[in-house]
């Protein structure tokens, strides 16, 4: 057994990355396509600000090759992290109790949570029956740390989502302590998860993990966040600040290895990179494709700089 690869970056359409990408007189609505010509795959990063909708799942299908695979972070509600109640809808922000502020913090009720899964599943529908659709990357807070209702609540997950293919990323390191990984990775095979291999600055116990190369399902999943531990750790930072970081050769290098050892072990490869400022994730993307032999059927990246030095990005 063999795997297939896919690489690409975790989002394709950030601000920042558009003037080093994509031509001048390109139109928005083709964008999708153009990125295709060079990857083939994509997380999609809209959808934890904001429920994905059916249509643009629709569009996203037909203006993508065949072999195209999409994948969707999880909304920020269904990941517990902070949500505004703008972000909800009205059909949501029916739900929310008469007290709730302007942001909703915590577990949401049973009846929004089931509604908001429902909502959220229904519009990756049109990918899924094109063959087009990946996992739903369920990214945890730093404060989700190992307990047994953290346990219960993925265990929920599944309950909600059973046909989806879902992906979790922790950044509590007590899902990853020695005493804890064997029982962690079993777990998640048990739900049928896969554990999201990360490489990320090196924070402490509550604030990163380790990179595990660890397999808990058929495909694996492999997310390169950069190594800017000083952004990482600043209080109010953007997130183009904290993943403003260009790997090296020699900083892929390991990654590359582990990888092409995983080739014999699982069905599909999925890797992203979410250095997402400027050029840097399409660049390092490349880079790695090149390092493991992937995305060799696909155009040589084409980069632009409006700034006229490729080593300075536009602030």
């Amino acid at each position: 057994m063999t795997a297939k690869v896919f690489v690409g970056t975790s989002s394709f359409a950030d601000k920042t990355v558009i003037p080093y990408f994509y031509p001048p007189d390109l139109p928005p609505r083709e964008r999708l396509g153009y990125y295709a010509r060079f990857f083939n795959t994509v997380e999609i990063d809209s959808s934890f600000y904001g429920l994905p909708s059916e249509r643009n799942s629709f569009l996203f299908a037909r203006r993508t090759p065949d072999d195209f695979i999409i994948h969707f972070k999880a909304f920020r509600l269904m990941t517990l992290h902070p949500t505004p109640a703008d972000s909800l809808g009205k059909s949501l922000r029916k739900l929310l109790p008469a007290e709730t502020g302007e942001v909703l913090y915590g577990f949401p009720s049973d009846e929004l949570k089931e509604r908001c899964f429902k909502m959220f599943w229904q519009a990756l529908l049109p990918l899924k029956y094109a063959g087009k659709f990946g996992y739903i990357l369920f990214q945890f807070p730093p404060w989700f740390k190992k307990t047994d209702t953290s346990l219960s609540y993925l265990q929920e997950i599944r309950l909600l989502l059973p046909e989806a293919k879902i992906a979790i990323e922790f950044r509590n390191g007590t899902w990853t302590l020695k005493n804890e990984l064997e029982d962690t990775l079993s777990f998640l095979e048990s739900q049928g998860y896969v554990f999201t291999i990360v490489d990320e600055p090196q924070v402490g116990i509550y604030g990163s993990i380790p990179s595990i190369y660890a397999l808990t399902a058929k495909d694996a999943y492999i997310r390169f966040h950069g190594r800017n531990r000083e952004a990482w750790l600043k209080k109010g930072a953007t997130v183009h600040e904290k993943f403003r970081y260009l790997y090296s050769e020699e900083e892929l290098k390991p990654h590359a290895e582990k990888v092409s050892e995983l080739k014999g072990h699982a069905d599909n490869i999925y890797v992203f990179f979410n250095n997402c400022f400027a050029y840097y994730a399409l660049k390092n993307a490349r880079m790695f494709a090149d390092m493991i032999g992937a995305l060799e059927d696909k155009e040589p990246l084409k980069l632009i700089f409006p700034d006229g030095q490729p080593g300075l990005p536009l602030s």
